[in-house]
């Protein structure tokens, strides 16, 4: 186990800057050719109620977890004030001591105006490090971790924005040096930016809501664990979403939201097996503005493969008086982008000022997932009160 561990974190140091070397054949790059990013870590979903729900959240409902899928939300949140807490172990198909913890809070400053904060930390576990020569060198515990903050504002009934800043730290080597390259925690700030729309809707004689949302996350510097280390693009992200909820009566209502999500990451390109150059897609070596617009075009398979890289979730969400939900989802991510295929379900349950939230992970893409029976759980205190909101001319 020690010796697969090692394994696993020399790989995980490294494995940003393999596709950039690698020489993909003509055969095989139509089959995997995935995107790869540094600090995979910030596109989990840290929270179980989207996680329950296929892993969607752009549009759903406001709560008070939206600073990872959509801040632009906390303006138009019931409650003013209100922080939670989430744990899940992680792979634990393959490691017994990984998990991921993702604490988070706002407040609403007035009507208008909120602000939030979050803390979500990564914990590898312990690994024993060793050398060519199979001995023990260092014990070490890799963990990354991102510190964050936002502001959101209503512009009217309807529509919100927010901006999100985020410090990125990922020490996944703890300082051991490998083939001569001295090791460094990465280090990188990043921004996001967000929208949400929402309006209310009549059908088939019900009430109800629907709502857009967009966001563009961790838009930053790259990151490298060396100082000769090619810098590696963070895991910039595009989701836009729609949800839409009904009230089936005064007691009942149903929830359903779809998100679909586009890295805006360079595509690896396809190299000619002799020359080592490019025959097909463009450079990766590009800054990270360029990247972003380049990520549209670049995929080596032309158009085909474009569409390969775009995953999407769905989710419906079942509430009974506002007290007792069940939710179920799924999410897809094409086979050569990835290959994260899977079902899931969670039930949560509010309580006066305490709710609790828990979802389970049923993976599809291969009978040995390291991410099938995935838990998350989620604890969540309501500090404030109900608050009204503002109402203006549309």
């Amino acid at each position: 186990m020690r010796l697969f561990k090692t394994s696993v974190t020399v790989l995980c140091a490294f494995l940003p800057v393999l596709p950039a070397m690698a020489q993909i054949s003509s055969d095989n790059f139509h089959k995997i050719n995935s995107v790869s990013t540094a600090v995979p870590f910030l596109t989990i979903a840290p929270d179980s109620r989207s996680a329950a729900m296929g892993d969607v959240g752009v549009a759903t409902s406001p709560d008070v977890n939206s600073l990872h899928w959509n801040p632009a939300k906390y303006v138009f949140a019931e409650t003013d004030r209100s922080v939670a807490l989430s744990y899940s172990p992680w792979l634990r198909g393959l490691v017994n001591d990984m998990n991921l913890l993702y604490l988070t809070g706002y407040t609403q400053i007035d009507k208008m105006q909120s602000i939030a904060g979050s803390l979500r930390y990564f914990n590898m576990g312990t690994i024993q490090f060793t050398n060519a020569q199979g001995q023990n060198t260092k014990t070490g515990r890799p963990n990354e971790f991102a510190l964050d903050v936002a502001y959101a504002r209503m512009f009217s009934e309807k529509v919100s924005a927010a901006l999100a800043f985020r410090y990125v730290r990922s020490d996944i080597s703890s300082g051991i040096s490998n083939n001569g390259l001295k090791a460094k925690a990465g280090n990188s700030f990043a921004a996001d930016i967000a929208m949400y729309y929402h309006s209310e809707l009549e059908l088939f004689d019900k009430s109800g809501t629907w709502a857009l949302g967009v966001d563009i996350s961790n838009i930053g510097n790259k990151m490298a664990y060396s100082n000769e280390q090619q810098k590696t693009f963070l895991p910039i992200n595009m989701r836009i979403g729609g949800s839409m909820g009904l009230n089936l009566d005064s007691y009942n209502k149903l929830n359903f939201a779809v998100d679909i999500n586009k890295l805006l990451v360079p595509t690896p390109p396809l190299y000619d097996p002799d020359t080592h150059e490019i025959i097909r897609g463009k450079s990766r070596d590009v800054g990270v503005v360029q990247g972003m617009f380049q990520s549209f075009t670049d995929a080596p398979g032309g158009f085909s493969e474009e569409m390969h890289e775009i995953s999407y979730g769905m989710g419906l969400e079942y509430l009974y008086r506002e007290t007792f939900a069940v939710r179920t989802g799924y999410f897809h991510e094409h086979p050569t982008k990835g290959n994260r295929r899977y079902f899931t379900m969670g039930i949560g349950l509010q309580m006066n000022m305490i709710g609790f939230d828990f979802s389970y992970l049923i993976a599809t893409s291969g009978r040995m997932n390291p991410m099938n029976n995935t838990l998350r759980f989620t604890i969540i205190l309501n500090l404030g009160k109900e608050v009204q909101k503002l109402r203006t001319d549309s």
